[in-house]
């Protein structure tokens, strides 16, 4: 049986995973993938609690982060694509350095 130890162990190790990818990643897409990754697993952690107390609200947070996640990737691939087409590279050390 699963239990929301389970969960919760599940959550922790993608939020681990998508720290991993932010701190060591130097693609600006990939920061992106990373950060979505780190707000699945604080969605799997809202809803498992939730689920497990039988209250709504752990599905109601998981609704706003969705929508958060939302704009995030909408501004943020905005940005990926005006920077590329600047720049032709999506490198952080690399952009980083152009400035001027």
């Amino acid at each position: 049986m699963i239990t929301l130890g389970h969960y919760l162990m599940f959550s922790a190790i993608m939020f681990s995973i998508g720290l991993y990818g932010i701190l060591r990643r130097k693609n600006i897409l990939l920061l992106l993938f990373s950060t979505e990754i780190m707000l699945n697993a604080i969605n799997v952690a809202f809803v498992a609690i939730g689920h497990y107390r039988y209250d709504l609200s752990g599905q109601i947070a998981a609704l706003f982060i969705v929508a958060l996640a939302a704009a995030e990737v909408a501004i943020g691939l905005g940005l990926v694509l005006l920077l590329y087409r600047k720049y032709k590279t999506l490198d952080i050390d690399e952009l980083s350095n152009m400035r001027g």
